[in-house]
C-alpha cells in the first residue's frame, strides 16, 4: 500500500496542483501529510491538493507518483474515494 501523487496539473491560484492520496487508509494519508508540513486545510474528503512547488520533495519522501488515472482507479479500488455525487450531497 502506498501514498500516491499525481502530476501537478490542476491550476488554481496562481500555480498547478497534485493530488495527494493513500489507497491504504485515511490515517495513512494524514500521517504522511503532517509529517511533511502539509496543511489539514488543504484536505478534500479523500485526498489533499498539494501545489506544484512540493511535488519533488513528496516523491522523494516516499510518494509514489501515478497518472491521474490510476490515482483515481487506485483511490476507488481501495473504497476510500469520494464520488462527485457524494460531494454534491445528492
Amino acid at each position: 500500500m502506498a501514498v500516491l501523487i499525481d502530476q501537478p496539473s490542476w491550476p488554481a491560484h496562481g500555480t498547478v496542483w497534485s493530488h495527494l492520496v493513500s489507497d491504504l487508509s485515511l490515517d495513512e494519508l494524514h500521517a504522511f501529510a503532517l509529517s511533511h508540513a502539509i496543511p489539514r486545510r488543504s484536505f478534500d474528503r479523500d485526498h489533499y491538493d498539494v501545489p506544484a512547488a512540493r511535488y519533488d520533495d513528496l516523491v522523494a519522501a516516499g510518494a509514489l507518483p501515478v497518472t491521474y488515472r490510476d490515482l483515481v482507479t487506485r483511490l476507488s479500488e481501495s473504497g476510500l474515494r469520494v464520488s462527485g455525487r457524494e460531494r454534491r450531497g445528492l
